[in-house]
């Protein structure tokens, strides 16, 4: 049997795309390697209520946890910062659960779903699975990051991941602790299910996973492990081409996550959107013309904020644990109390420009990471 499209990768993306490829009369199969929907779980499962309504999934019981009210991003030194998180309107949420709710919604406009289904080998006529070919019209890789591993490593930094029980875990209080020495070029990260039980990560470049989150927990003391997921995240921002002969790619495997945080719920899930709706206009018109517009559309949409996050990436890879204790050191309470009043979840990279270095903390950060801030600081929105 044959569909119009085939999408490899049963998580938000590819399940987006082929709900709106439904929606608009076409058949649609999603092919999901894994045994469940929404399984293995790698995403922290932060996401803003406006983004999950411009998505179109407002949060069932199960998928709904609770509201974050702030944030705790921890220096070298122990210096902290306590961000008020309310007004950002951010949920935490089960991205099982959210996985399949989304399922039901493609499933509602007529896509077929199949788990345990393999991929070998896509090309735009047809995709071979542990099952045989299908024929298709399109394909849509929706695999995540792993599709981009053998692509180029450079973009990819080893994670771990634990879900735990633990009385130092608190509901609605998100915890980032940053130090280059432990966790070069990213962070860990302490994201709450509930009081007693969350998600402790870590990611780092060249580092050893497992052993630094071991360490995490040892140091906050009691708790439980009641999973463990091992997951490359991606932080390059995006591949350069979305549709490469008739094969058309979405979510983490086009690099629609975050260059900063590996998130990617809302600009991924977006990228689904926008795929789906350019491959039915497809369909309908024959035009190539119209898978164009999905690129155009995403890149119009998160371009220039994914620049500047790739940006304070780089910034931020330059800054020695000395540096990020001075610029804790010089934050003042105006500028999170401005982070906490009106700052975008989605688009955050404001955010990451005040904490490094507008005005209190300028002259010292400027000094120690010269013109890239600059450049950062020229980009950024008034």
């Amino acid at each position: 049997m044959g569909y119009d499209v085939v999408v490899a990768g049963g998580s938000v993306a590819g399940l987006l795309c082929a709900r709106e490829i439904a929606a608009a009369g076409f058949s649609v199969m999603v092919a999901e390697e894994d045994y469940e929907i929404g399984t293995p779980e790698h995403c922290g499962g932060l996401a803003s209520l406006a983004g999950l309504g411009e998505l179109g999934v407002i949060p069932s019981a199960a998928t709904w946890h609770h509201m974050v009210e702030s944030a705790e991003i921890t220096s070298p030194d122990g210096n902290t910062i306590h961000i008020d998180a309310k007004k950002q309107k951010v949920a935490e949420i089960s991205r099982r659960e959210l996985d399949k709710q989304i399922a039901l919604q493609a499933q509602r406009c007529g896509a077929t779903i199949r788990v345990r289904t393999s991929i070998q080998e896509m090309t735009g006529s047809s995709v071979r699975t542990g099952d045989g070919v299908i024929g298709c019209k399109i394909a849509v890789d929706a695999r995540g990051a792993q599709s981009l591993v053998q692509k180029d490593r450079t973009g990819m930094l080893p994670s771990a991941q634990y879900e735990v029980y633990a009385d130092w875990i608190k509901k609605g209080k998100v915890c980032v602790i940053i130090d280059q020495e432990k966790y070069p070029e990213f962070f860990a990260w302490i994201i709450p299910s509930n009081d007693g039980r969350g998600k402790v990560g870590v990611a780092g470049k060249g580092i050893n996973a497992a052993g630094a989150l071991d360490e995490i927990l040892e140091k906050r003391g009691n708790y439980s492990i009641i999973r463990k997921i091992y997951a490359p995240l991606w932080v390059k921002g995006p591949i350069k081409k979305f549709v490469q002969d008739n094969v058309v790619i979405v979510g983490d495997a086009a690099g629609q996550a975050k260059p900063t945080t590996a998130g990617g719920i809302f600009t991924s899930g977006m990228g689904g959107i926008y795929a789906g709706r350019a491959i039915a206009e497809f369909l309908e018109t024959g035009k190539e013309s119209a898978l164009e517009e999905y690129q155009k559309k995403w890149t119009g949409r998160f371009g220039s904020e994914f620049e500047r996050q790739a940006l304070a990436r780089r910034v931020l890879g330059k800054i020695t644990n000395d540096t990020i204790n001075k610029l804790f050191g010089a934050i003042t309470p105006e500028i999170t109390a401005e982070i906490s009043a009106g700052d975008d979840f989605d688009f955050h990279a404001t955010s990451i420009i005040k904490l490094l270095g507008v005005r209190g903390s300028l002259n010292t950060a400027g000094t120690l990471v010269g013109g890239e801030l600059k450049r950062l600081l020229g980009h950024r929105a008034d």
